[in-house]
């Protein structure tokens, strides 16, 4: 098995380095992520400047781009082959509901979705690293267990809680939740006295209840949660069709 492997969090985050380790007894990997931390950026690609592509000591390669050139550059420029997988993470913090369309985490395995090739988001409950190797060995199990067995290309987001391999409990396939509408920005001024804005917190979860991530993930369970990228309004486009008509 032949796998790319990328993040959001950067090429030296601990959680793609602990999830390199984890698969490389089971696969080629190949790591191609961003050189610092791209949190949020979603599936952004980088049309304004050129971009380059580096090695580090490691054998990782780095890009100065989002996760979403990393696994382009990977795919049309880098490697000579198709990778049989696609995985980004570990992911320092929970990417579940309507976080999802932000994730860069959950963006690097769509681009490499869209090329046709299945891809799998791994991130981590809370935030800190804490049961980092527990949250590797079990984004191993889930490579194993879902490659042959899912209709390809697939794309799964998949969240882990920060707890010991032996105190998870079994994974649940879920539905993504719902969030109440983000927190307020922040205002505060810059050394010359300009007001500046940071972006708010996420609000809190509007709907958790039982099959979603939000639900299994505070019940202890690892959540995987099958995602499309077909944004069609259908009920909607039956309707304005028949206003059209």
């Amino acid at each position: 098995m032949r796998i790319l492997i990328s993040n959001d969090d950067g090429y030296l985050a601990p959680g793609i380095i602990a999830l390199a380790e984890a698969l490389v007894p089971i696969a080629d990997v190949v790591v191609v992520a961003p050189d610092n931390n791209r949190s949020g950026c979603s599936n952004s690609l980088t049309l304004d400047r050129p971009l380059s592509l580096l090695r580090a000591a490691n054998g990782f390669y780095f890009v100065n781009g989002t996760p979403s050139d990393c696994v382009h550059i990977a795919l049309t420029a880098l490697l000579d082959y198709t990778p049989d997988l696609v995985v980004s993470g570990i992911n320092q913090g929970q990417n579940m509901g309507d976080d999802t369309l932000y994730s860069g985490t959950v963006a690097a395995a769509t681009e490499g979705f869209l090329f046709g090739i299945p891809a799998i988001a791994f991130s981590q409950v809370e935030h800190g690293w804490e049961q980092l190797d527990a949250a590797a060995k079990m984004a191993r199990d889930i490579v194993e267990r879902c490659f042959d067995i899912l209709e390809k290309p697939y794309l799964l987001n998949v969240n882990i809680p920060n707890r010991a391999y032996g105190n998870l409990k079994p994974i649940m396939s879920t539905r993504l939740g719902k969030r109440h509408q983000s927190e307020p920005v922040i205002r505060s001024k810059d050394p010359q006295g300009r007001e500046i804005f940071w972006i708010g917190p996420a609000g809190a979860a509007k709907d958790a209840g039982a099959g979603t991530d939000f639900y299994a993930t505070m019940m202890g369970h690892v959540s995987i949660t099958p995602l499309q990228i077909d944004l069609t309004h259908a009920a909607q486009l039956d309707f304005l069709r028949r206003i059209l008509e």
